[in-house]
């Protein structure tokens, strides 16, 4: 999750270590700069995510033909928005998912709803609402990601008809860049979702090395073209963070050595890889099928064995060569599942993730009928993860205790100056007083946690100079906050941030 400080704005002292030349911007809104920060570090501050899913991305022309016989024959986002169980999604549902320790949510979303099929025109309708969701999740202290999902599944004619689809993929990709084109690095952009991979170009069991040299060549050509899209597409999508899909976003697959990452100019970019393994008890419910046999429980030697084989692979092949993971998509379904195993694997696959400083992003729906009693994973209704236990999981393993309540009619410290001595090697940090501030805190973003530095600065003092013969090199985030009575502004002080860049 991004990191949030807790209420008291207390725990663990940390040695701050920055010096040089310095460069300071407040965080901006979702309408303003990019900051000066890697992706790596990006994904760090996103923590854990949760998905928006059969939400954006549901499609079906039966939708339309539903629609024209049961309703008033006028399409609009709402019937796509709600065609696979999902309510209308409110503002309360994302906050929620901010307060239960997300730091990033993923809407996947079908562009082709609503959309001209002869000049691939966006509707204008089904953009805004897309846009209105993507602000909650901003608003709500949270990072956003958005996609071109399966959408009908129009990627699958790309081995029939590069050029047309390709044209397609590019018109789209143009559209939504302008029209975010103004938002901070809080939105990133993810070129697919996983149909990157062709069994008619390809297949794994039975095809040649030519053929599969042939589909991965195509799957690299269509991330390079959207990476090239995007960077000419003007105000802050030159510098835009991106989400790179990996082949049919399989581990064993992205990690294979015809797997290309496109070449971005200004190196912004991170790697999507999804987890459903087992099959049999991530994919299917209580029926086998003749590819797998369901299983209801997970948790052997073998299964945890096989989970971090697979995390060390994206760690070797992506994390350890400076090339941040997201896992875009886990999860498994309630149905037909022991509940304790849903609860264990899943908290298992999140901390296998994030332990190896990868950003895992739950799979979660709406509650279907037939779904078990926590089915889903997050509830819409009651704007919280279903499980209690699951609740619990992710706590322990990111560390969340709670977003810290703040006091609406408090003002926050502004940071006005940043100096630095470069005999001494410390730095200095002035803000603006804040009116009924009983004392000041600052913290400091290391390690994928805000670690407080010291929370007892006087009321009367609106600086704070650091300990001498720091180590420059590093860039750093860097809070101030005031409490105000009881309360510490401890997620505004996180929201206006600096980054602190020493060179």
């Amino acid at each position: 999750m991004k990191s949030k400080l807790t209420a008291a704005f207390l725990s663990c002292v940390m040695v701050c270590s920055m010096a040089g030349n310095i460069q300071a911007s407040a965080l901006p809104s979702k309408n303003g700069t990019m900051r000066n920060v890697s992706t790596a570090e990006i994904v760090g501050e996103m923590g854990i995510g949760i998905n928006l899913g059969n939400t954006m991305e549901a499609c079906g022309d039966w939708i339309e033909e539903v629609d024209t016989k049961w309703g008033d024959g006028v399409l609009e986002p709402k019937e796509y928005e709600t065609a696979w169980g999902s309510p209308i999604i409110t503002k309360e549902m994302i906050e929620g998912m901010s307060n239960e320790c997300f730091g990033v949510v993923r809407v996947p979303v079908a562009w082709s709803n609503m959309m001209d099929k002869s000049t691939y025109t966006i509707s204008p309708a089904y953009t805004a609402r897309v846009k209105q969701i993507v602000d909650w999740v901003i608003d709500a202290d949270m990072y956003c990601i958005i996609n071109i999902h399966y959408d009908n599944g129009w990627v699958n004619n790309f081995p029939y008809d590069e050029e047309g689809s390709m044209k397609r993929y590019e018109t789209m990709w143009k559209q939504i860049a302008y029209a975010f084109k103004d938002y901070d690095d809080h939105l990133i952009f993810e070129s697919q979702n996983e149909e990157l991979g062709w069994e008619s170009i390809w297949n794994p069991w039975s095809g040649t090395q030519s053929q599969k040299e042939k589909s991965y060549a195509l799957c690299n050509r269509i991330n390079q073209k959207f990476v090239d899209v995007i960077r000419t597409s003007g105000v802050n999508n030159p510098k835009r963070h991106l989400l790179i899909s990996g082949y049919n976003t399989g581990i064993d697959r992205t990690c294979d050595s015809l797997f290309r990452m496109p070449y971005d100019p200004v190196n912004r970019m991170a790697i999507s890889v999804h987890y459903y393994t087992p099959v049999g008890f991530a994919i299917l419910e209580d029926k086998d099928e003749s590819w797998a046999k369901a299983r209801s429980t997970w948790g052997t030697d073998e299964d945890y064995r096989e989970l971090n084989a697979n995390m060390d692979m994206m760690k070797t092949n992506f994390t350890d060569k400076g090339i941040p993971v997201i896992i875009g998509e886990y999860g498994c379904p309630t149905k037909g599942k022991e509940t304790e195993s849903v609860v264990r694997f899943l908290s298992a696959v999140c901390k296998a993730a994030y332990d190896r400083q990868m950003c895992p992003v739950l799979w979660a729906t709406p509650k279907g009928e037939n779904d078990g009693e926590y089915g889903g994973h997050y509830d819409r209704n009651a704007c919280r993860i279903s499980n209690p236990d699951l609740k619990k999981a992710f706590d322990e393993i990111t560390g969340f205790n709670g977003k810290t309540p703040v006091d609406p009619s408090a003002e926050y410290p502004v940071v006005s100056k940043v100096e630095y001595s470069e005999k001494y090697h410390q730095i200095r940090i002035t803000w603006s007083p804040v009116e009924g501030a009983s004392n000041y805190g600052i913290a400091v973003y290391l390690a994928g946690k805000w670690r407080v530095q010291t929370q007892n600065i006087p009321a009367s003092a609106t600086s704070y100079t650091t300990p001498k013969n720091l180590t420059p090199g590093k860039s750093y985030k860097v809070a101030v906050a005031a409490k105000a009575g009881s309360v510490w502004t401890a997620n505004e002080a996180i929201r206006h941030a600096v980054t602190v860049t020493v060179k």
